[in-house]
């Protein structure tokens, strides 16, 4: 083995198994959700059937999301063990050397600058990734609790954060699984495959390119003063308490906001008792045919000689009243305006049904206004009877 494949440790057992439950659940969160945000896109009609159902999506969804918060519970724990107790640096945060090693990062990937900056244990754009990574959990965290609780929610917030939580929750969805595979899949996965988080280790290779600060300070084998068991012991005992009590406060905290309230999963009855929760729009076929009034009830005629004040009358003004007061100069408010006609002249002749033009205008079927087949067999023998008031 040369210097250069020398294995480096940079992972402990607790960091891969945190690592990798973190993206057990962030990938399965990532997969149901936009599946769910783009229920359409026939991709996520496959995934969903695949999976069961939109209710079972749905499920797997919320037992992600509990994941994710348990994980980063712990993960915050542990790192106030390893800060507080242990009194380890805190790499992980920003300061101005990461905004120099920024700009000369880019200097040298343009060919402005020969040598790349010397970066330590976490480089400027794992930091900037950890950042991320904290900005999503509290705002997935945020939005998701309120979607997850929306009748609670908007007892304390004004409706619209309803909808605005939904928007908010699928857009930064977007965006972190875009930040993933094109920013976090290239450095980890493509620029370079890094084992670290399957071995732990890295090779000195590796880390003099990424992480050569920290690679020096390793190589001087400067040993750390041990801390005095007393003094360990002392710390333990104000942590320990302090840990376990917001540890408490925040895991039943998440377990009353994913209790609290009945959402869909438990209110809508079963596939089999409600039918399809979800049908995927389709395009309505062109051309779409006109709609044609809808028939109203039929006018009860008395028994006797039909005529106009016998329910003829009220019979077209029931079916024609609505138009028929101006357009083309017919009304059918009065026997005498009827038999008047319009502007194109007599629309009844009285005793000649078949050459009556109101029911030649009838025929066709195409006039807005129709009669129910009774009630025109009545107007025809009313007219043929000799159209009488």
């Amino acid at each position: 083995m040369t210097e250069y494949q020398k294995e480096i440790m940079r992972f402990d057992k607790i960091r891969r198994i945190e690592h990798w439950l973190l993206f057990i659940s962030f990938t399965t969160l990532a997969i149901t959700g936009l599946v769910q945000k783009y229920p359409n896109n026939a991709v996520s009609l496959g995934v969903v059937t695949l999976l069961g159902g939109v209710q079972i999506v749905r499920i797997i969804h919320r037992i992600s999301a509990v994941m994710f918060v348990l994980e980063a519970i712990f993960h915050f724990a542990y790192m106030g063990y390893q800060l507080y107790v242990q009194r380890k640096k805190a790499t992980m945060i920003p300061g101005v050397k990461d905004v120099v090693d920024a700009v000369q990062a880019t200097s040298h990937n343009l060919g402005l600058r020969k040598d790349g900056p010397k970066m330590g244990r976490y480089n400027f754009a794992e930091k900037a990734e950890y950042l991320a990574v904290i900005w999503g959990l509290v705002m997935m965290g945020l939005t998701g609790l309120m979607l997850w609780n929306p009748i609670f929610t908007t007892k304390i917030l004004p409706g619209q954060f309803i909808p605005a939580a939904k928007v908010a929750h699928g857009l930064e969805a977007v965006l972190a699984v875009l930040a993933i595979l094109l920013w976090h899949f290239y450095h980890v996965h493509i620029k370079r495959w890094n084992w670290s988080m399957v071995k732990g280790t890295l090779t000195r290779e590796e880390m003099e390119e990424e992480h050569g600060l920290e690679l020096e300070e390793i190589e001087k084998s400067e040993v750390a003063v041990p801390i005095s068991p007393v003094v360990l012991s002392k710390r333990k005992k104000i942590f320990y308490p302090i840990a376990a009590i917001l540890t408490i406060v925040l895991a039943s905290g998440l377990y009353a906001f994913v209790t609290f309230e009945e959402t869909a999963i438990t209110t809508i009855p079963p596939l089999e008792e409600q039918g399809t929760i979800f049908v995927p729009q389709t395009p309505t076929p062109l051309p779409t045919k006109a709609p044609t009034a809808t028939p109203g009830p039929q006018t009860e005629l008395p028994a006797g000689p039909l005529t106009w004040e016998t329910g003829i009358g009220a019979m077209f003004e029931q079916r024609c009243g609505s138009c028929h007061g101006a357009m083309g100069g017919l009304s059918v408010k009065s026997y005498e305006t009827l038999m008047k006609g319009g502007k194109s002249g007599a629309v009844i002749t009285a005793g000649d049904a078949a050459n009556s033009p109101a029911l030649l205008k009838l025929a066709d079927g195409k006039h807005p206004g129709q009669f129910e087949p009774d009630e025109l067999e009545k107007i025809i023998e009313w007219i043929n009877a000799g159209a009488t008031k």
